[in-house]
């Protein structure tokens, strides 16, 4: 039996644990004629197998070793990281005790089920129809491939709006490509037409989603707790959820929203990041540690890893005074940094998990001089919110027991003025400082002290001086590199360009300051993937472009 003439030039993937499963499956695609069928019986090798390299078809068995949603754990993840793209048929085999929650978690995400048991002729008939949606819709993902956005968005419309074969899903990567080039509205306007014709799930998480990008995150919200009341189980709607909390600086919700979805798919690496991430900033010392030696034990080999789990592990073990876990630690870190000596950020994981090192051998001079080193970084252009935390929570811990370090506060404050933006970073910040409450008291000064400089400035725009306002909030910002105190002295000079003299020099001293320093994240790090937003549909492309650049590909370490 051969499904269609190019059959031959596809590769397949099959990913069963049961050998007999494995190989019926193996030789039914052979007999489809199937040029390549590669096989695995674990999930940690199905991920680096496709990691490595591209397949056309992958057939998973959805449960692994009494975890019935295995299978879509993998999927998800593998979506969730651009690591599978739209063009791969996945086809999830499944009992049909299980169908009914994978088909729920999964359902946009996956190009068919299989149900257990089953012919070749219906194997052969789900590829079939998943290799004819591809094909169908192949104008699309080629523009989407080229770049070619507006195309794309035009082709999708016209399909969802003519009801042709497959409008759902071109309706779907039409408002996916609106969301990503900050055409919430009509993103927005998008879903909701989907609503009318079919109440979807992931129709309404976009509704969510679109409301989050115009800046109603109250209604998102609102709209995210209906949804999860009548699907209970549908994950991508935690995630945003989530998200959103920890955007507004409720670290707690935010916690409670990943540890649900965490226990829905506890084989997923990047919630399982972001529960123990969280843990950690709240002194969940139990919680964190399960939640991050998890996310080591079955992720450390794979591109969805996040090394900064290995930091947090590492100070969580210290807390415990276990010395060779955080020494497994700092050898998986200067594992990683091996691979890429280059990596500024890795350095400065592995010179933190150093100095707890030096401090469980008692090695003070050491540490001080370690700590001394980590800190000339404070003003450097790459020191971002996760590399403050870390000093931040060294410093911390490095008080808590009795080190006197003489630049402490002046370290405590350079990072507070610099990284106090937001109501969200300052929250990260203070639970970073926790265990020593002076430092949490020197950072909530350094938010007040921002908030006065900015009250300030505003008050001599009020009374019609915008000049004095713009050079007031950019002399504090470059002394302190705040970048609120930056983009409202940009704010300002835009509105009232024209009364404010020497306008062109001031533009030009905040656009050096911007460009040099302000091309970091701006939000919390909490194990995000740099490619798929949450909720989100994996369109390569799409999203590349709309971050300037491909994503870099991880390494990986030793276990």
């Amino acid at each position: 039996m051969r499904l269609d003439r190019d059959i031959h030039l596809s590769k397949a993937l099959v990913i069963d644990p049961n050998p007999t499963s494995r190989s019926i499956l193996v030789a039914q695609l052979r007999d489809f004629g199937i040029g390549t069928v590669v096989q695995c019986g674990r999930v940690a090798d199905a991920r680096n197998q496709l990691e490595a390299r591209g397949f056309d078809i992958v057939l998973c068995e959805n449960n692994f070793a009494g975890n019935d949603a295995a299978g879509q754990q993998l999927l998800d993840d593998l979506r969730r990281h651009q690591l599978l793209p739209l063009s791969t048929v996945f086809i999830m085999i499944s009992s049909e005790a299980t169908y009914n929650k994978v088909a729920e978690a999964a359902e946009s995400a996956l190009d068919s089920f299989l149900i257990k048991p089953h012919t070749a002729a219906g194997l052969g008939d789900r590829i079939l129809h998943a290799r004819r949606r591809k094909k169908v819709l192949r104008d699309i993902f080629e523009a989407v491939d080229e770049s070619r956005f507006d195309d794309a968005i035009r082709l999708c419309l016209k399909r969802f709006e003519e009801r042709g074969e497959f409008w759902l899903f071109a309706a779907r990567v039409g408002a996916e490509l609106l969301l990503t080039h900050d055409r919430h509205r009509e993103a927005w306007g998008l879903y909701e037409a989907v609503l009318k014709a079919q109440t979807l799930p992931w129709a309404r998480l976009g509704v969510a989603r679109a409301q989050v990008e115009a800046n109603e995150p109250g209604k998102a919200l609102s709209t995210l707790e209906s949804l999860t009341a009548d699907q209970p189980n549908f994950v991508d709607a935690y995630d945003v959820m989530g998200r959103i909390h920890v955007d507004q600086g409720n670290l707690d919700e935010a916690a409670a929203v990943f540890m649900r979805a965490a226990s829905l798919t506890p084989d997923s690496v990047t919630r399982l990041q972001k529960v123990g991430m969280l843990s950690f900033y709240l002194e969940r010392h139990d919680d964190a540690l399960k939640a991050l030696e998890r996310s080591v034990g079955i992720g450390i080999s794979s591109k969805m890893f996040d090394p900064q789990t290995l930091v947090l592990l590492a100070f969580v073990r210290w807390r415990q005074s276990d010395s060779k876990g955080v020494q497994r630690c700092n050898e998986n870190l200067e594992h990683l940094l091996s691979r890429s000596p280059d990596s500024q950020r890795l350095r400065r994981f592995a010179g933190v998990v150093r100095v707890l090192e030096l401090m469980l051998r008692l090695q003070h001079a050491d540490v001080q001089q370690a700590v001394a080193d980590l800190a000339l970084e404070v003003r450097e252009a790459s020191f971002d919110i996760e590399a403050a935390c870390n000093l931040l929570s060294l410093l911390a811990r490095l008080a808590d027991v009795g080190y006197t370090l003489e630049q402490a506060d002046e370290w405590v404050d350079a990072i507070g003025l610099r990284h106090c933006t937001a109501k969200s970073m300052t929250e990260l910040l203070a639970r970073a400082a926790q265990p020593h409450a002076p430092f949490v008291e020197r950072i909530r000064a350094c938010q007040h002290r921002v908030l006065e400089v900015s009250e300030a400035a505003m008050a001599f725009s009020l009374a019609g001086d915008p000049g004095s306002s713009v050079r007031t909030l950019l002399d504090n910002g470059r002394a302190s590199l705040n970048g609120k105190l930056i983009d409202t002295a940009r704010l300002v000079l835009q509105r009232h360009h024209g009364r404010i003299e020497g306008a062109a020099e001031l533009q030009a001293t905040i656009d050096d300051l911007r460009q040099r320093y302000f091309t970091l994240p701006t939000r919390l790090p909490i194990g995000d993937s740099p490619g798929r937003k949450a909720g989100g549909l994996a369109l390569r492309g799409a999203v590349a472009s709309a971050l300037g650049a491909e994503p870099a590909p991880p390494v990986a370490a030793a276990t």
